[in-house]
C-alpha cells in the first residue's frame, strides 16, 4: 500500500477529508482503514477559526476517527510563533475566532480585543464573523509597533458552495492599512509543519492535501513526501503546469489511493498510458484509468519543464483525456 513506510499522515481537512458539512465520499472509510493498519492520523489545517475539540467533533460526526489531540491547527502554530518572540503573559490582540484565542491562551499569553490594551503582538486568523471594528483595532496595534502574525495566507478556501475568501484575503486589510506584512505560521511556511512534528512525534510523515501552493509546497519546504488529491482545489491543469515547489510525490483521485499500491511512473509512462512530446505539444496515448493518464502526463511535463513550468498551451490538449 502507498502508506507502507510512513508512520504518520499529516492530512489537510478542507477539500481532502470534507467539503463544508459533507465528508468527501470514501474519506471516512479510507482513514479508518489507514488507522487500523497502524498509521497515525493527524489533521493539519490552515483554518484557525475553531478549537481542536470542535474540529474533532465535526470529524466524528462525519464518521472520521479523530480526537482533539489529533488536530494540529495554524492557530497553534501562530500562537507558538508569537510566544517565542514575546514575554510570557503578554497581551496579544486576537483578530480571529475562538480557536485562535484558545491557542494564544494555551501558550501562556493574554488574548485581548483592543489596541488600548497595548498588545505586543497582533495575531490574525480566519473567522466567519470577523468585523471591521476588530480589523481596525488590529491595524491600530500594528501601527503602534505590535508584532504582526497571521495564521495563514490562503486567499480562498473550498466549501460545498465553491471557493470563498480565505484568511489571506482578510490579512491584506491590515497589511494594506499599515504597510506591514505579517509573519505567516500556516502552510506552506515552516511553523505549521514544525508544530505538526512536535505534536505527533512523526519520523516518516506523508503530507496529504488538495492545494499545490500550501500543502505540497509546505511538504517540499519541509523535505517530506506529499500526496495531492483531486477532491478540492487542485486541477489536472494545475498539476501539468506545476513548478518544482508545487510537484507532489504522488497524485490520486482521493484518499482511497492510500490503501492501494502506487503504480510505477517512469519516462512518461504509467499503467496503459504513455505521454510524449510531438512538435512542442504534449500528447497522451494508450488507455486506462484517468488518474494513471494524468500521472503519465505530469511525469512527461515536469521532466520537460525542469526547473521551470510547462506552458498551458503546450499541455492542455491532453485534458480531455485526464480531466
Amino acid at each position: 500500500m502507498l502508506i507502507d513506510g510512513y508512520d504518520t499522515l499529516l492530512l489537510d481537512l478542507d477539500g481532502v477529508v470534507y467539503l463544508g458539512n459533507q465528508a468527501v465520499p470514501g474519506a471516512p472509510e479510507a482513514l479508518e482503514e489507514a488507522r487500523s493498519s497502524g498509521v497515525r492520523l493527524a489533521y493539519v489545517t490552515n483554518n484557525a477559526s475553531r478549537t481542536p475539540a470542535a474540529i474533532a467533533a465535526h470529524l466524528r460526526r462525519l464518521g472520521v476517527p479523530a480526537t482533539a489531540a489529533d488536530v494540529v491547527s495554524s492557530a497553534q502554530a501562530a500562537a507558538r510563533l508569537v510566544s517565542e518572540r514575546v514575554p510570557p503573559g503578554s497581551n496579544v490582540l486576537v483578530v480571529g475566532g475562538s480557536g485562535l484565542r484558545l491557542a494564544v491562551r494555551d501558550r501562556g499569553l493574554r488574548p485581548v480585543s483592543t489596541a488600548m490594551d497595548a498588545p505586543v503582538a497582533v495575531v490574525q486568523g480566519f473567522a466567519p464573523g470577523i468585523s471591521y471594528g476588530l480589523l481596525a483595532e488590529g491595524a491600530l496595534a500594528v501601527r503602534q509597533g505590535a508584532l504582526f502574525v497571521a495564521s495563514n495566507g490562503d486567499d480562498t478556501m473550498p466549501t460545498d458552495r465553491g471557493e470563498l475568501p480565505g484568511n489571506g484575503s482578510m490579512v491584506r486589510v491590515i497589511a494594506t492599512a499599515t504597510g506591514v506584512q505579517p509573519l505567516y505560521a500556516g502552510k506552506p511556511d515552516p511553523p505549521l509543519h514544525r508544530e505538526s512534528m512536535i505534536r505527533t512525534g512523526a519520523r516518516r510523515p506523508l503530507v496529504v492535501g488538495d492545494r499545490l501552493d500550501t500543502d505540497i509546497e509546505g511538504a517540499v519546504n519541509a523535505g517530506v513526501d506529499g500526496l495531492v488529491v483531486l477532491t478540492g482545489v487542485a486541477t489536472p491543469l494545475d498539476l501539468l503546469t506545476a513548478g518544482p515547489r508545487h510537484r507532489p510525490t504522488y497524485l490520486s483521485e482521493d484518499l482511497s489511493a492510500l490503501l492501494q499500491p502506487y503504480p510505477e511512473v517512469r519516462g512518461g509512462a504509467c499503467g496503459g498510458w504513455r505521454a510524449r512530446w510531438v512538435d512542442g505539444l504534449l500528447r497522451l496515448e494508450g488507455d486506462g484509468t484517468r488518474i494513471d493518464g494524468l500521472r503519465a502526463a505530469c511525469d512527461a511535463a515536469w521532466a520537460a519543464a525542469g526547473e521551470g513550468r510547462a506552458e498551458e498551451d503546450t499541455v492542455k490538449q491532453v485534458l480531455d483525456r485526464v480531466a
